[in-house]
């Protein structure tokens, strides 16, 4: 490990967690390599065993004999980073640089991986849910938490919706999103998820949807359920080209949850048996 001290965010190696955007991060022709930042233990424990490689870190200097040192040593463990640097500063002066106060005071730029294919993510899946649209990060790092929690096999998310990687959707998932296996699908989301053998269920109100309770969707060896914007829901040819339309029952007039939340529900009831 390198410790370095810093104490502006002009100093070198801060461009990482204090200018660059999250799509700068991403683009490896800017930042170098494509990155994400992982923020608190806790998260960038997970980010470690799920073989994501780090490439500084961030702290207060108070932390390195605490809060941080866990981590330290499962980096000092790990081949090939002996001289990983270890930027530390007081408070004030990371709060300055992040932009934001550090609750965690612990963040971690780490290399992204090459994506599996669509193939490799559905050859043993039962359970997927599409995210088609989405945007907010807070909603992506919560499917993900559900996901992970209640048996969903495989994340697919259509070109137009966030990052995963994005590092308030990180944080929001606690890590989670290194746990499930995911990446991009492009194109017809149903034509393609019908060539692996998966039959379609969109989340959406129409008159001619199914409970999501109802006995047949239980008895689908594989499903993929497709979820979009609490505002907007699905457009119309995610939802006319769905094998089912599937709806959450309501009570007292509510006609929808949001996007996060109807996950959850849906994850728990369609979970594989």
């Amino acid at each position: 490990m390198k410790i370095i001290r810093v104490n502006s965010l002009s100093d070198p190696g801060m461009e990482v967690y204090a200018s660059l955007t999250e799509a700068q991060l991403t683009d490896s022709k800017l930042s170098g390599r494509g990155l994400f930042i992982a923020e608190s233990g806790k998260v960038i424990h997970v980010a470690l065993l799920a073989g994501y490689r780090p490439v500084s870190l961030l702290t207060e200097e108070k932390h390195l004999g605490g809060y941080a040192a866990e981590i330290l040593r499962e980096i000092e463990a790990l081949p090939g980073i002996e001289e990983l640097p270890v930027y530390v500063g007081d408070r004030p002066t990371l709060n300055d640089i992040t932009g934001y106060p550090l609750t965690r005071s612990l963040l971690c730029a780490m290399e992204r991986r090459p994506l599996p294919s669509l193939e490799e993510v559905l050859r043993d899946a039962h359970r997927v849910v599409v995210i088609h649209g989405v945007v907010d990060t807070t909603n992506i790092g919560a499917i993900f938490r559900s996901a992970a929690a209640l048996g969903i096999d495989a994340v697919l998310l259509t070109a137009d919706s966030c990052d995963p990687l994005n590092r308030r959707a990180v944080r929001v998932s606690m890590g989670n999103i290194f746990l499930v296996p995911w990446t991009w699908i492009l194109g017809d989301v149903h034509e393609q998820l019908h060539k692996h053998g998966f039959t379609t269920a969109a989340m959406a109100l129409s008159d001619d949807s199914i409970s999501l309770d109802d006995p047949l969707l239980k008895s689908i060896d594989r499903l993929a359920l497709v979820m979009g914007t609490e505002g907007d829901g699905l457009p119309q040819a995610a939802i006319s080209g769905a094998d089912h339309v599937v709806r959450i029952p309501m009570h007292n007039g509510v006609d929808s949850l949001n996007v996060a939340a109807a996950s959850a529900v849906a994850f728990w009831e369609l979970r594989s048996r």
